[in-house]
């Protein structure tokens, strides 16, 4: 563990590793380690793992490399098997979605406690609730797809339009939502276009927006140089893709670009309510 953090470079070697895109993970890493702004973090980024040779070559750079791994894995096999890795090599790892999963159930368990005389309704709302934001961490930056079909809502948005933390808001009040990236050039999974129960509402946001936002976070990521990520064409792009995309499909959409969370959850239900009475 000496290894992972380098005191004279002030730097921190930090693993990520996801069976998505990755993005929920990066931006607990970035949200926290901002909170250090001394520290210098160097990463290695692992998307889309999903079988046990994967996991297999991680650990081999965890030989070579080692440093703190942050994960989420859904699948318990490739999960149990990047652990055991991690404690063989004495690695520190961590789940945070487990922590905040943790930590949901227990303030709701003791909401529930505090009230008396409504127990049967308690309950009822209480695993209804569970059951919502254990929905949403599974279905969460597009894990999953073959059983969102169970879903509520399905939000579909280019990368920063607040699709993680609307899922979970929503899951507060009891929805079943999942989260979709659009990513210009790539199709959307096939699956989503034969669900019959969810509806799918697109997320959009200001282009220039959209732009401070993700300079801001590659700069909290330590990269200085432009890349298409934040490039105000290839944004813009993107985001005429999506537009187009939702029209084809008649998926309402949302602008986000001057909505907190809540504002675009209160949208996001009035969509629902609306349409949903209709199915």
């Amino acid at each position: 563990m000496n290894n992972i953090y380098n005191k004279q470079k002030k730097e921190i070697y930090i693993h990520l590793v996801s069976d998505s895109t990755g993005e929920t993970i990066e931006n607990t890493v970035s949200a926290t380690i901002s909170q250090f702004p001394g520290v210098n973090r160097k990463e290695f980024f692992w998307p889309m793992t999903r079988t046990e040779d994967q996991i297999k070559d991680i650990t081999e750079n965890l030989k070579k490399n080692p440093g703190l791994v942050v994960f989420s894995i859904v699948d318990d096999n490739n999960r149990s098997l990047l652990e055991s890795s991690c404690k063989e090599l004495n690695i520190p790892y961590v789940s945070p979605l487990d922590g905040l999963l943790n930590t949901f159930k227990k303030l709701l368990a003791l909401s529930e406690s505090k009230i008396t005389g409504v127990q049967h309704k308690l309950d009822e709302n209480y695993f209804k609730r569970v059951d919502a934001f254990e929905f949403a961490m599974q279905h969460d930056d597009g894990q999953r797809i073959s059983s969102m079909s169970k879903a509520d809502i399905i939000l579909v948005g280019v990368s920063r339009t607040s699709k993680t933390p609307t899922s979970i808001y929503l899951a507060n009040k009891g929805y079943k939502v999942a989260n979709i990236p659009f990513v210009a050039d790539t199709r959307l999974p096939e699956e989503l276009f034969s669900f019959k129960k969810p509806i799918i509402i697109g997320l959009i946001k200001d282009p220039r927006s959209l732009m401070q936002v993700r300079q801001t976070r590659l700069k909290m990521m330590g990269e200085n140089n432009q890349t298409s990520y934040d490039d105000i064409k290839h944004i813009k792009f993107e985001i005429s893709q999506a537009r187009l995309i939702f029209t084809k499909y008649a998926w309402p959409s949302i602008d986000v670009s001057r909505r907190s969370v809540e504002e675009t959850s209160a949208s996001v239900i009035k969509i629902y309510n609306t349409k949903g009475s209709s199915l």
